[in-house]
């Protein structure tokens, strides 16, 4: 699977993008991906993202989706082990997919806003990664569990443009050294930028990926266990709060 994201659409945090080798840069990236895979499926938004996928060589076990509902799109990768329960929780039939359950999690941060994001994605359990897109409001929400069970990767290109996917080459390919993998328990959005769902309290710090010649080649990022967010900017929890801002 395959996504790149306008910088407007999808701010890269900070230290993601690296001075140095670019790569060969996201344009053209998702026809690459097409003409690569038998079957594969492009979908393109002008200049504000591109989304492709494939399920040629995937792992029976940890199977890729695609789907869209309502202008909102989502690839996703994995299982997620308590699904039945989730479906009840979201009111879905039994025949949803894992697609369904993402799009009305998110649905339901979007609109209604009852919970925090961070509680939305730490109640799916098992191995997965995803990545989401509402064209209706140009955000992303993207997730990968706490323990890299579905490995993402993400990386900068030389224009600004995230890219994503969970085939390692592609990225490293087109963002050089920004190239690094998506952090595990922790999730993405475009107003919320990067975020850990395990330590929601708690600040997110880059930091330097290092090679064998001792050289950076990407970031990753972990929870800064000195630095709280800021309670008060935090709205509270409950039946009447919302959270829709927060998203």
């Amino acid at each position: 699977m395959l996504a790149v994201f306008h910088r407007e659409v999808a701010p890269s945090p900070e230290g993601l993008r690296q001075p140095g080798e670019a790569g060969g840069g996201a344009e053209g990236l998702a026809d690459r991906f097409r003409e690569a895979r038998p079957g594969a499926v492009t979908v393109s938004f002008g200049g504000a993202a591109a989304i492709a996928y494939s399920s040629d060589g995937q792992n029976p076990f940890l199977p890729r989706l695609f789907g869209v509902i309502d202008d909102i799109f989502c690839l996703f990768q994995g299982a997620i082990e308590n699904i039945a329960v989730l479906k009840q929780q979201y009111g879905l039939s039994k025949g949803a997919t894992e697609i369904n359950l993402v799009i009305e999690a998110y649905r339901a941060l979007r609109d209604r806003g009852p919970y925090p994001a961070d509680q939305v994605v730490r109640d799916f359990t098992g191995k997965f990664a995803f990545v989401l897109y509402d064209r209706s409001t140009s955000s992303v929400f993207m997730a990968a569990d706490v323990d890299g069970g579905v490995p993402l990767h993400w990386g900068v290109d030389s224009e600004g443009h995230l890219v994503v996917s969970d085939d390692a080459e592609i990225v490293r390919n087109a963002c050089g050294k920004s190239f690094a993998p998506f952090p595990k328990g922790f999730f993405f959005t475009t107003s919320g930028g990067l975020q850990s769902y395990e330590h929601p309290l708690n600040e997110v710090k880059p930091v330097p990926r290092v090679d064998s010649k001792g050289q950076v080649c990407g970031t990753t990022y972990a929870v800064d266990a000195k630095a709280k967010k800021d309670v008060a900017s935090i709205p509270r929890t409950g039946s009447a709060a919302d959270w829709s801002s927060q998203y």
